[in-house]
This record gives structure tokens, C-alpha cells and sequence, in this order.
């Protein structure tokens, strides 16, 4: 049985697919357009999973796109009939990528011949499941999770029309109890604070979670007005007040595939608020009191919306999926906030998973087939063999040196101890928008300079944004309030104030770190090269931060090689190849 599944004319675009229930690759399909966010056809995300599959398409039994045009589709043209006429170009772009969707299959017959095999159409539109968005995500988090059964929470922007859903997950089952319709959204109300705070861009939010430890949340009381909670269904609105007409469209995909986000806050949200910030004007105490306050709202309704599900369900495990569920501060406080005891997030909580939980939902709700291992494993991503480098560095005249495995792992935390900066390319990538080893740039987590070393040197980022630490799991314990297992980089727990210290350079202004927890047996070199720093410092950690440039994750050893060389990081590790400045 073998199972393709696309996300396609939306943000973070992405394929997966499984054979016999095992998923064998998915990767997004920005790391081969080097677009962040890339909201085309993923045409080359979908060559990739089926050359790693070794198939070609007629020989996949189903494709699952992570959209259903039809999903609330009365409530949908409600929506339009009581709109005035300045929606249309709105409804013409959204009604353009419907289309887009429904007709997947004629993309489809666009790839590389060699990847169609004997198909025709009708055969191939025959194959296509169309799995409503949140549904996606839902099962994403659920099917992949190690329970049996728990409650289920959706939460993103806007996906078919839904920007919240909860709901129970049962063996291979998935019941929706409730939603909430486009446009009452937690994320555009994020999206909003995060662009009147001067970062415009999509997908800027996360800045706002890194700059909100500096901030006191002074303004909590008044965001109230901007969302309402609702007691009786443990869900929310917002006050349109304080928005751009939601007529008028909240994301746009132009001609060039990459999302776009007009200024969605109102009039009325900088006559409460004060006036966005501008470009390059200096982050004030307000910015930051701001940011602050928007974080502590946003983990509030988070938590509201958690506790009355779990009053609803009796359950103490959950699943949660969504661009929301990227905010990992507010993750690492469900269990100390609401009744839930247990919580599972995918390494692509965010859009691109869409693929992969439409591939599941298939596999599992449609065709009632039983359910896998749980995915503790990222690493399902682009790979390459040494041999492959070596051809590369000859051909760039490149001076390197490859050593075996004991060399290369003295050398390198020898290098790491000695202040060094190092590009690590070890394996397969990471699927979802964090590095876990695959692709990181590492650094010791002991240097109170680190941050500064690596803005340098570079990442070239806001210098309040926050470097994550790599653990080994046998020690989160000794280092963290919080014991968790957290393979994917989701959850921010607080660090024991004795080892603040220790660790600086991982270690929030806050006194939190993003926690990566390292597993042996799931990634076992990234845990040998921690280990041997350990062995050598008696600290089981690295700092480590995704392996780019302001760019998508590197994803070959070309683009890795580049961003070493227009970058001052002392040392670059192509598996078992290592050049050094």
C-alpha cells in the first residue's frame, strides 16, 4: 500500500509518503526552491518522495492533498453574500487556488515522465483524496503520536475556511466535536501584533515569541477586548474591530508562489495599540511590554481552550497541530497550565505537515487500516554519500580532509571546545522547520559569547532572539525543571537556576530553553558527537541552530558549502569531510 501526500498551493508546501504504513520520506519544497515558505505545486518535493520509494506514480494506490474546496462550503458563501463588492479580488484568489486544488491530478501529470510510469488521467483524478486542512493537521499529531487515544486540537491562521478545531483521536479514528470559522483566528491575531511590532514579513511571528522574555505583560486586560473567550464552548472570537476587513483577504499567493500578508490590524488597533514600528526604528520597552503581553493572551486562550477540551473529554493526553502549535513557549506549559498530563507535536506542526497528515488521515480513518509505530523520527529528508562530496570539493578545489568516525568526532568537538563555530551536515534532513542535527550549526553552550560569536560570524539575526540546546535525554533531568521527551525541538521549558550559568549561551534571558531532547537510537551520530563533548567538558549539550543564512535550511552539500564560505563559521562537516579555516 503505498500513499502519497501533497500540500500544495498553500504556505510551506511539502509531500510524504508511506508504503505498507511506514513513512518513507517528506521533505518541503522550499529546500529545493531555497523560497521560504514556498506555496506552489510541489512538484519536486513529489519527485523526491517517489524516487526514495522507489516507485512511480501509477504505481501509488492513493494521493491525498491536505485541502478540500468543499469543506464548509455554504458557510463559505455566506460569507461572500454578505461581503460588498471590494471582495471580489479576495474571492477571485482564493477561488483560483480552489481550483488549483480540485484539479491536482493535471499537475500531477506534469512531472518528470520518468516519475509517471503508465498513467493516464482518469486513472490518476480516480486516486486523489481531498482531506479538509485541519482534519490534516489533526492527523498529523494524532496518527503519528504513541496514544491510543486522546483529545485533538487544530490551530492555525486559516485552513477550508476553519482556524481552530478540537476533537478525539481513537485507534484509527479521528471525531471533530467542534471549530471555529475563518475569520475568528488566534493566528491572524498573532500575525497582526506581530507586523504593528515591525516585523511584516510572513512568518515573522516567532520574533514576537523570542522578544517577549524582555517584556513585563503589562497589557494583557486590554488585548481582552481583542479576543473573547467563550465560556460555553471553550473557543473564542475576535473583535473585527480591531482588523483589516476580512473581506478584503488576509494571506494573498501571487504569481511567484510565495505568501504574502497585506497590514492586517485596523485603524482602531494603533489608535489602542500605538503606531506600528517602523523599519530599523530601535525595539523600545513598549515593543518589548508588547510582545510580551501578546504571548502571556495568546498561552491564555491556549490554555482556555485546552482546559474545556479536556473537561469535555476526560482524556490527559493531547495532540496538537497547526502554526499555532509552533509556539513553543506557550507548548511548554500545557501540562503546567491545564489538566493535560501528556502532549505530542510533529517535527511540522506548521503547514508542511499537512502533507504527511493527509497521507495519514487516508491511510488510517478512510481506509481503516491499523495504525504504525509512533514518529519520534524527523530525519526523512535529502541524503548524501561521501563519495558524492568528495566530487564536489575536488571539482571546487576545495582543501578537506576525511577522517573515520572516531577522527571526525575527537576533531570536531575538539573544535567546538576550543570556541570554534560548526556547520554540521550529518544524514538525512529534518522534515519541519527546526534543525535537529541533520543540518545544524553548532557551538559550545558553556560561552557566555556564543550569541554574539554566532550573530557575527553568521546568522545575522536580532541579537534578543534565542540559540536552542541539544541534549542527551539521559540528562534533561539534571538540567531542566521539566522532563519530557522532546525529539523535535517543540517545547520551551524553564533551566534550574544553578545551571544557568553552566549553559548561557542556550539559555533564554528568561531563564527557559527550547529543548531538544537527543535519543541514541534515533539519531545516533548527533548523540555521539554530544557525547564526546560531554566526555570532554561534562556538559551533555550543544547550542544548535539551523544551518542557514536568512535562506530555507541548507539542503545539499552545495548550498551547505556556500554558506560556509560567504559566512566566518570556523568549520564546515560534510558527513565525514571536513574543511576548517
Amino acid at each position: 500500500m503505498i500513499i502519497l501526500g501533497i500540500n500544495a498551493y498553500h504556505a510551506d508546501s511539502s509531500a510524504a509518503i508511506f508504503v505498507n504504513g511506514k513513512m518513507i520520506a517528506a521533505i518541503e519544497e522550499e529546500r529545493f526552491r531555497r523560497v521560504k515558505h514556498w506555496a506552489g505545486f510541489p512538484n519536486l518535493a513529489i519527485e523526491f518522495c517517489l524516487k526514495e520509494a522507489g516507485v512511480s506514480l501509477d504505481k501509488v494506490d492513493h494521493i491525498a492533498i491536505g485541502r478540500d474546496p468543499a469543506a464548509k462550503f455554504f458557510k463559505k458563501m455566506m460569507f461572500v453574500a454578505r461581503q460588498p463588492l471590494g471582495s471580489l479580488s479576495m474571492i477571485a484568489n482564493r477561488f483560483g487556488n480552489a481550483k488549483k486544488v480540485a484539479n491536482i491530478y493535471k499537475d500531477l501529470l506534469t512531472l518528470d515522465p520518468s516519475f509517471l510510469g503508465t498513467i493516464n488521467a482518469t486513472d490518476l483524478s480516480k486516486k486523489v483524496h481531498q482531506v479538509e486542512h485541519h482534519r490534516s493537521h489533526i492527523a498529523s499529531a494524532f496518527f503519528a503520536s504513541p496514544y491510543e487515544e486522546a483529545a485533538v486540537l487544530s490551530i492555525d491562521g486559516s485552513g477550508d475556511f476553519t482556524t481552530t478545531m478540537i476533537g478525539v483521536g481513537k485507534g484509527n479514528k479521528i471525531e471533530v466535536l467542534d471549530s471555529v470559522d475563518f475569520p475568528h483566528s488566534l493566528g491572524i491575531f498573532y500575525t497582526a501584533f506581530t507586523q504593528l511590532l515591525g516585523f511584516p514579513h510572513y512568518g515573522d511571528e516567532y520574533k514576537v515569541m523570542g522578544l517577549a522574555p524582555y517584556g513585563n505583560p503589562q497589557y494583557v486586560d486590554k488585548l481582552r477586548d481583542v479576543v473573547k473567550l467563550d465560556n460555553t464552548n471553550g473557543l473564542f472570537k475576535l473583535n473585527f474591530d480591531y482588523f483589516r476587513p476580512a473581506n478584503k483577504g488576509y494571506i494573498f499567493y501571487g504569481e511567484d508562489h510565495i505568501p504574502a500578508a497585506p497590514v492586517i490590524y485596523s485603524d482602531k488597533m494603533v489608535s489602542v495599540f500605538g503606531k506600528p514600528r517602523e523599519k530599523n526604528e530601535p525595539l523600545s520597552q513598549y515593543h518589548k511590554d508588547m510582545a510580551a503581553s501578546v504571548q502571556r493572551f495568546t498561552e491564555e486562550v491556549i490554555f482556555h481552550i485546552l482546559t474545556h477540551l479536556h473537561k469535555r473529554t476526560g482524556l490527559d493526553k493531547v495532540c496538537i497541530a497547526g502554526g499555532v502549535a509552533q509556539n513553543s513557549v506557550a507548548n511548554g506549559k500545557i501540562t503546567r497550565n491545564t489538566p493535560f498530563k501528556q502532549v505530542y507535536i510533529p517535527s511540522a506542526g506548521h503547514d508542511a505537515g499537512i502533507s504527511m497528515g493527509a497521507a495519514l488521515y487516508v491511510q488510517h480513518h478512510k481506509l481503516n487500516l491499523p495504525r504504525q509505530q509512533p514518529i519520534w523520527n524527523a530525519y526523512t529528508g535529502s541524503t548524501f554519500v561521501n563519495d558524492e562530496i568528495e566530487k564536489l570539493l575536488n571539482d571546487r578545489s576545495i582543501s578537506y580532509r576525511r577522517l573515520s568516525d572516531d577522527e571526525l568526532f575527537e576533531t570536531v568537538s575538539n573544535r567546538l571546545v576550543n570556541a570554534g563555530v560548526v556547520g554540521w551536515f550529518s544524514g538525512r534532513a529534518e522534515f519541519g522547520p527546526r534543525a535537529l542535527g541533520g543540518r545544524s550549526i553548532l557551538a559550545d553552550p558553556r560561552r557566555s559569547d556564543a550569541k554574539d560569536l554566532l550573530n557575527a560570524k553568521i546568522k545575522r539575526r536580532e541579537s534578543f532572539r534565542p540559540f536552542a540546546p541539544s541534549i542527551l535525554k539521559e540528562y534533561v533531568d539534571e538540567y531542566f525543571e521539566v522532563n519530557d521527551v522532546v525529539p523535535f525541538m517543540e517545547k520551551v521549558f524553564p533551566i534550574k537556576k544553578e545551571k544557568h550559568t553552566a549553559i548561557p549561551a542556550v539559555t533564554h534571558v528568561d531563564g527557559t530553553g527550547r529543548l531538544q531532547t537527543v535519543d541514541k537510537e534515533v539519531s545516533p551520530r548527533y548523540y555521539r558527537l554530544i557525547e564526546t563533548f560531554r566526555q570532554k567538558t561534562g556538559v551533555p549539550i550543544l547550542l544548535n541552530t539551523s544551518f542557514n543564512e536568512n535562506e530555507p535550511i541548507v539542503n545539499t552539500p552545495v548550498e551547505a558549502l556556500e554558506c560556509f564560505l560567504r559566512t566566518n563559521m570556523d568549520m564546515l562537516v560534510l558527513e565525514n569531510c571536513v574543511i576548517e579555516r
